[in-house]
């Protein structure tokens, strides 16, 4: 049975609850969107903080449920020990007092997932795989923007490029409790994932001399399990690391590269029939788990299923900001690949049907037409008038409201994308068109899913 879905005004489950519970979910949205007077007009208010999972937080649940988030975040704390003491003791044994750091790219792209199935068994591909190996983290993950077509991992080598910010402050949400532990195992960017899949297509071209290569794939399965919350969802940086990184990730696709992994092991699917039976099911189990947080979290506003946004807070399912210019939102680009995936369950029940029927109807309702977001000359990238253009869907949109919104890098939220920094319009992509493509693939599934 799946869990009911998250209702935005109380902060709650679906349920009756009291009035006071009602009046704090009000004060929460005043706060991050200004309702308060005497606001410039182009503000519409500041983007607070995302919270942790600690210890005091998990002490407030319902007595039922803290046990597993007490387990949880032991787990996570004692595995975050383990792959710090792994670099000390390299450190050690090579009688070095500082790590070497290495080479950033975009290791995504460095990894090709759609080569002819024979080249992933030839020399080129096993070279790349063990270079893959060699940067997997104790606790079975990786890091992101990795070389990891250049050179194996040294002892004393980070597991990490730097990830820091170029854009730091002292009021950054970016900024890490530690600048030398930054992104050390993360979803995000495509990583950890993709390396995964990297190795499926290597394990299953290689009927020999893939034995490091397949403990490299279970152990980075075994990562993906443990970092799932007892809710379903995942962090987006796991041995926990604090902040925007402890909430549910659905930015960048990160938690939907997850289930995208999960349903291929589980169906012994793109290449994966190589996984033992018995892990495929764990598989399946995590798959589901995760299914049911993505319903969970369809915000519902006025009584009306809408779409999801970026992040949310993991113990609370709230809707919760990310970086700076990053606020809690409903979020186009990210709810429509949501949406395309849920599409693509072999055999949705009602709850995904639904779901699916509602995210539809409100990607109708916001569609822009008839402007672009382009670059002009002299001002940068700016949403301007032009006839004919379309659809296009701003990234976020204010969730009682759905009055698109802009962020700056200063955590002041805009009704205005023309009115935030010109670093921040050319920096991000305030406008998209793929709930286009989603909206496409849904006038064919719901001839055969009707409402």
């Amino acid at each position: 049975m799946r869990t009911p879905v998250l209702n935005l005004f109380t902060g709650t489950f679906s349920g009756v609850v009291s009035s006071v519970k009602r009046v704090k979910s009000v004060l929460w949205f005043a706060f991050c969107f200004g309702a308060a007077a005497g606001l410039p007009a182009a503000i519409v208010g500041t983007n607070p903080p995302a919270l942790s999972l600690t210890t005091k937080r998990i002490a407030a649940l319902p007595e039922e449920q803290r046990a597993d988030w007490r387990a949880y975040l032991k787990r996570s704390v004692r595995q975050l020990a383990l792959d710090k003491n792994f670099l000390r003791t390299e450190e050690k044994k090579a009688g070095i007092t500082q790590l070497t750091i290495p080479a950033s790219a975009n290791s995504a792209r460095g990894l090709a997932l759609d080569n002819p199935a024979d080249w992933y068994g030839q020399a080129a591909a096993r070279n790349i795989a063990d270079i893959i190996v060699s940067f997997q983290t104790p606790a079975g993950g990786w890091s992101k923007n990795l070389n990891l077509t250049r050179s194996p991992r040294v002892p004393g080598e980070s597991f990490a490029p730097d990830n820091l910010s170029r854009w730091l402050s002292s009021v950054d949400y970016d900024e890490p409790l530690d600048t030398n532990w930054d992104y050390v195992g993360t979803f995000d960017n495509d990583a950890t994932t993709t390396e995964l899949q990297f190795l499926g297509r290597v394990i299953a071209a290689s009927s020999t001399k893939s034995a490091s290569y397949r403990a490299a794939f279970a152990r980075g399965l075994g990562y993906i399990f443990a970092a799932q919350y007892p809710n379903g969802g995942w962090p987006q940086v796991w041995p926990l690391q604090g902040g925007y990184h402890d909430g549910i990730t659905y930015n960048d696709n990160a938690v939907l590269n997850v289930l995208e992994l999960l349903r291929d092991v589980a169906g012994g699917q793109n290449g994966f029939s190589f996984v033992p039976a018995e892990t495929r099911a764990q598989a399946g189990a995590s798959l589901e788990r995760g299914l049911d947080c993505v319903l969970a979290t369809q915000v519902i506003v006025d009584g009306r299923h809408t779409v999801w946004c970026q992040q949310y807070d993991a113990l609370t399912l709230q809707p919760a900001s990310a970086r700076n210019y990053e606020m809690p939102a409903l979020a186009s680009s990210e709810s429509a690949d949501l949406m395309s995936f849920l599409m693509q369950l072999p055999d949705p029940d009602s709850n995904v049907v639904a779901a699916v029927h509602a995210a539809a109807t409100w990607f109708e309702r916001m569609k822009i037409m008839n402007k672009s977001y382009q670059f002009v000359r002299g001002h940068g990238r700016q949403l301007v008038d032009a006839p004919g253009h379309g659809p296009l869907w701003a990234r976020y949109y204010e969730i009682e409201t759905n009055r698109p919104v802009f962020g700056d890098r200063d955590r002041s939220i805009h009704d205005d994308v023309n009115e935030i920094s010109q670093e921040r319009r050319n920096g991000y992509a305030w406008f998209r068109d793929n709930p286009e493509r989603s909206l496409e693939q849904y006038a064919l599934w719901s001839r055969s899913h009707p409402q």
